[in-house]
């Protein structure tokens, strides 16, 4: 086989490969097929993370039509496409074909992204996309294929109800992983071949891991104010606390998806976290645009039915997860304590959905070891990367290796003034009125400084895997020191 080249922008090379292959051509679409997100959505994420305030542009754009907003979102935004999700078995497919017809990539995209992509698989002989007047797309597509190969003269592979136009023109219709309003009509497509759909349950699954309810935990901290006010004649507390904890997490899961959808780069350069849903193409950008509001609406309405105060605190701490998306973590040091303060906030969210005025010693021991547990975070990332591709440092962060010492420094520090407070806290009058044994809570501070302690050492030893939240979720001696130390609590205010 000849040496692969760029190809052609609308015809087949005639060159000796394709002048003795008998089969029709195999014409394949690019975006949610070829690959399993959609690159005027990919574009536009890029544009949005780059300058937030560029997408009001858009609807300007747009009235020129859809294929100048895709030249325009491509002339801002370059993507990597050695790094899109690529649909492998689709890939292994077209390979085997290649040996016996000519491929040919047709699609909606802008030109050069679907010139960059060919280019970089080595497996087309010719592009078809859209130009700065020409929206490549639908009947457009079919009319341009119909002109050059006639009907029924190629075959078409697609995924999206905007390609039954093509498939009514094309011999044979091949139908990669369907949209759901495809799959409605596939009872219309007459020359379907083959079809292969990702199993609903595994799509199921991506949905729901992309809204990290195992970060949820995470929210047990709306808990905290309730457990240290906790009057077992008065359990009317209890379920604002427990509409509270939903709230939160609905919220937070809308902010993960919004971080994952800026960081689609940077965690595509990751050796884990590139397998995350929306890196991975598992969960669209798309759902993730609609999922994002929607949890948004559903955290603050059930919020409103909280308070007034719980909503406010919910608001801020929106805020200030849009600003760490969008800036703050990419400030070395200033994005550790914004994630701490994250963690804060929601120990006042649980107090304003109670509302008792929380202890400033409780906020004092949270905003201390918090920030140890983000700062475990930034040193786990960045030990983890040591030896790969990125051994200079932590993609999409400004931490290089030379910052693992100052990381550990800092971390152990924030976790040992944490157990000073605690230790300080004990001693004081507050203690001693709410608690009948206030010298048993003296046993937590050896606890949670052996918890420290071990957390460093087992970051150092990269077993950590960049997350603190999921390491103690799993890890049993953390899991035992958690419930060690809410019985002693439990028996300094009940023991008789």
């Amino acid at each position: 086989m000849p040496a692969y080249s760029p190809p052609e922008q609308g015809m087949l090379r005639l060159d000796s490969r394709t002048a003795s292959l008998s089969e029709p051509p195999l014409v394949v679409d690019l975006d949610g097929t070829l690959i399993n997100t959609d690159s005027l959505f990919e574009g536009a994420a890029l544009v949005l993370a780059r300058n937030p305030l560029l997408p009001v542009l858009f609807p300007w754009w747009l009235r020129r039509g859809k294929a100048a907003l895709k030249r325009e979102i491509a002339d801002r935004a370059q993507l990597d496409v050695e790094l899109l999700p690529y649909n492998e078995p689709l890939l292994d497919y077209l390979r085997g074909e290649r040996q016996r017809r000519s491929l040919l990539l047709c699609t909606g995209a802008d030109d050069r992204v679907a010139s960059a992509v060919a280019t970089h698989l080595g497996l087309f002989d010719a592009v078809i996309a859209s130009s700065d007047a020409v929206n490549m797309s639908a009947s457009t597509k079919a009319a341009a294929l119909v002109a050059r190969f006639g009907v029924g003269g190629f075959d078409y592979v697609g995924n999206d109800v905007s390609d039954l136009p093509v498939f009514a023109q094309a011999r044979r219709a091949v139908v990669v992983n369907p949209t759901f309003a495809l799959r409605r009509r596939l009872g219309r497509v007459a020359n379907l071949e083959r079809m292969h759909q990702t199993p609903s349950g595994v799509a199921l699954a991506s949905y729901l891991r992309a809204l990290r309810p195992h970060q949820w935990a995470k929210n047990l901290l709306v808990f905290v104010p309730l457990l240290a006010t906790l009057d077992v004649a008065n359990l009317r507390p209890v379920l604002p606390a427990v509409l509270a904890f939903i709230a939160f997490s609905l919220v937070a899961s809308a902010g993960y998806l919004l971080n994952d959808l800026f960081d689609l780069r940077a965690d595509r350069r990751h050796p884990r976290k590139r397998l995350r849903p929306l890196a991975s193409g598992a969960f669209t950008i798309k759902n993730a645009l609609v999922a994002i509001p929607a949890l948004l609406l559903a955290g603050f309405v059930l919020a409103a039915r909280i308070s007034g105060l719980f909503v406010a605190v919910l608001l801020l701490y929106c805020v200030c997860t849009g600003l760490y998306t969008f800036w703050l973590k990419r400030v070395p040091l200033l994005d550790t304590l914004v994630l701490a303060a994250l963690y804060t906030l929601r120990i006042l969210a649980g107090a304003a959905a109670i509302v008792v005025v929380p202890s400033v010693w409780l906020l004092s021991f949270s905003m201390f070891f918090f920030l140890s547990l983000a700062l475990a975070k930034r040193h786990s990332e960045l030990i983890e990367m040591e030896g790969g591709e990125e051994s200079h440092g932590i993609p999409g962060r400004e931490y290089g290796r030379e910052d693992l010492s100052t990381l550990i420094a800092q971390g152990s520090a924030s976790g040992y003034a944490a157990v000073l407070v605690l230790a300080l806290y004990i001693d004081s009058s507050a203690v001693r009125e709410h608690y009948r044994h206030p010298e048993v809570i003296w046993l937590i501070c050896p606890l949670v400084l052996y918890w420290v302690n071990k957390l460093w050492l087992n970051s150092q030893r990269k077993q950590i895997n960049d997350d603190p939240v999921i390491w103690a979720l799993k890890n049993r001696v953390s899991r035992a020191i958690a419930m060690l130390s809410v019985l002693l609590l439990l028996l300094a205010r009940w023991l008789p």
